[in-house]
């Protein structure tokens, strides 16, 4: 099964490259597509330069859920790999590690457990929220009703229709790679700021009380 690699991004310019640096050329990887989210610092113009992918610009900014059904729409093969435009770390082993689960048959999705990854999921093993997942395409379902969630609302989504699924899942260790906090990137207080519009939208997606419920789910489905 060939593997369509998606990659959201919203004013990422000093992050991308080195995303872009390891997934390019990635012998399980057969295209990137990075969709550019309205970014106003340059990020798509960093990642025209990366010879090897196909850049899709939206504007306005419209969230993370929007930029990845565009980049859905746009794929080209059944396993669907999203990753954040973020990520420090990442070697071309840890993409390996996390698409080989899926694609050999022993799990239905995949998802990483970065090494950064908050305490509390560290400890059950399990980020329910995390970028990090490749999964085959009827799992997420069609791409227009990604539109209907809120910015921030993806990951709270995908959980849901894998539950549903009774999905095998494969939580995969990245020890060395980490998400920088959104502080480190803006500033403490717009960090902070921005942290409750997405918590925000995740519980607007899932609520509070049924969020606890899908890790326990999730953890049940841990192949």
């Amino acid at each position: 099964m060939g593997v369509s690699c998606i990659i959201p991004a919203y004013n990422e310019a000093p992050r991308i490259a080195a995303v872009l640096q390891t997934v390019i050329g990635h012998p399980l990887i057969d295209e990137v597509i990075v969709v550019d989210d309205g970014s106003s610092d340059g990020t798509a113009e960093v990642a025209a330069l990366v010879p090897g992918l196909r850049l899709i610009r939206q504007s306005p900014n419209r969230g993370k859920s929007w930029a990845v059904s565009v980049g859905i729409e746009a794929a080209r093969h059944e396993l669907i790999l999203l990753l954040d435009s973020d990520l420090l770390g990442l070697a071309p082993e840890a993409i390996s590690d996390l698409i080989a689960p899926v694609r050999s048959g022993q799990a239905d999705v995949a998802i990483s457990l970065r090494g950064n990854a908050p305490l509390p999921w560290r400890l059950i093993g399990l980020d329910y929220i995390s970028g990090e997942r490749v999964l085959r395409r009827g799992l997420i379902g069609q791409p227009q009703a990604l539109r209907a969630l809120p910015r921030f609302g993806l990951e709270m989504h995908l959980n849901r229709r894998l539950i549903a699924a009774r999905a095998r899942i494969a939580i995969v260790r990245w020890p060395e790679v980490a998400s920088p906090w959104k502080g480190a990137k803006r500033g403490r207080l717009a960090g902070v700021l921005a942290d409750l519009r997405m918590l925000a939208d995740m519980f607007r997606t899932v609520p509070l009380h049924r969020a606890v419920g899908q890790i326990v789910a999730m953890r049940g489905l841990a192949a």
